[in-house]
């Protein structure tokens, strides 16, 4: 496993396009002074030990050299002594909701985002905790199986879009369902379902069902409901710019509502809780409790305990590019023009 101790180091490669731009603009400098002091032919002549090539490869070689002395500074570290550690914790999956009345912004920035942050901070309340992320709108998609990965959570987290799932809709069931298939039954851990959502339930003649079965295999299921009872219409944007507002078949623009009466009675349903995720903090720190008093479980989980610094091959690399870049001349040399290389032409 890799691991990258100073990713803020990555944004030193855009020099790379601003040295090769003013590369190219440097060339054009020197074509056009030429030019004004002489013909290409007479330029020849007068330096036949110029190489017209060797220039773009000590440029190649320098940009190599930098490079590699950034990842140096990056410092990729290799995880080299994976072991089986003890650990206590509950089973989470987190079910969030990617139908497009989740674009709605009467949550700002809109109900997603919203949805997003909040699990977002409820993993960064866990310690010893399994996570698992599910995507769902009219199906639901597996995003992250049981983990105790969280910055592979948070990753998967922040990719989730409503343009993830072609079906539309949102079919709690299916969501709930899917969740069953997470947990390990070898473990028996302590098992807990958040569902992230609006309440909008296009399947609520089987919801309860897939909720009562999902209370057998042991899941505790609590929802969380982001959006206001007031409601408000599903913005059309293309590169953040708004085009249009959602509408139906007769024309009217569709007002999208949070539902906490259908959210509630899946927690109750479920032996959980329903809470509003308008306030993030009050919501995470009511989950923070809600989990503590559960009790945690022993399972093993198998981790990388040992990585290695990378960084001196890239030093090393680094260096020994910048040096052979000092020492590559702009003229030929006698030896590469026998070999001619680089195919210079010899002048007439």
């Amino acid at each position: 496993m890799i691991q990258l101790d100073e990713k803020i180091y990555f944004y030193l490669l855009f020099i790379i396009p601003v040295i090769v731009v003013l590369f190219l603009l440097l060339l054009i400098w020197k074509k056009r002074t030429q030019k004004k002091f002489a013909d290409s032919v007479l330029l020849k002549r007068l330096t036949p030990t110029r190489s017209y090539y060797k220039s773009t490869l000590k440029l190649i070689i320098f940009l190599l050299g930098l490079s590699s002395l950034i990842m140096a500074l990056v410092n990729p570290k290799i995880g080299t002594k994976l072991e089986t550690v003890k650990r206590e914790g509950v089973d989470i999956v987190f079910a969030v909701d990617v139908s497009k009345s989740m674009l709605a912004e009467d949550i700002a920035p809109n109900r997603l985002e919203k949805a997003k942050r909040i699990v977002s901070e409820i993993i960064n309340q866990l310690a010893s905790d399994r996570i698992g992320i599910i995507a769902y709108a009219g199906q639901a998609f597996p995003q992250l199986p049981i983990t105790t990965d969280y910055g592979a959570a948070k990753m998967f987290l922040q990719s989730m879009n409503t343009d993830m799932l072609s079906s539309q809709g949102t079919a709690i069931n299916e969501a709930i369902e899917l969740a069953t298939t997470f947990y390990d039954d070898e473990d028996q851990t302590n098992r807990v379902l958040f569902i992230i959502s609006d309440g909008e339930d296009h399947s609520e003649g089987t919801t309860l069902d897939a909720v009562e079965e999902a209370v057998d295999e042991g899941i505790k299921i609590y929802t969380i409901g982001v959006g206001k009872p007031k409601g408000a219409p599903i913005p059309i944007k293309r590169n953040g710019i708004l085009e249009t507002l959602k509408k139906d078949a007769q024309g009217e623009v569709v007002i999208t509502k949070l539902n906490p009466e259908v959210l509630a009675e899946i927690s109750e349903e479920g032996d959980g809780l329903y809470i509003d995720g308008t306030n993030t903090e009050e919501a995470v720190s009511i989950i923070k409790d809600e989990l503590l008093r559960m009790d945690k479980t022993e399972f093993e989980a198998k981790q990388f305990a040992e990585y290695k610094d990378q960084f001196q091959w890239f030093l090393a690399a680094g260096l020994l590019f910048l040096f052979l870049e000092i020492f590559i001349l702009d003229r030929k040399t006698k030896w590469l023009k026998k070999l001619n290389l680089f195919n210079d032409k010899q002048p007439e």
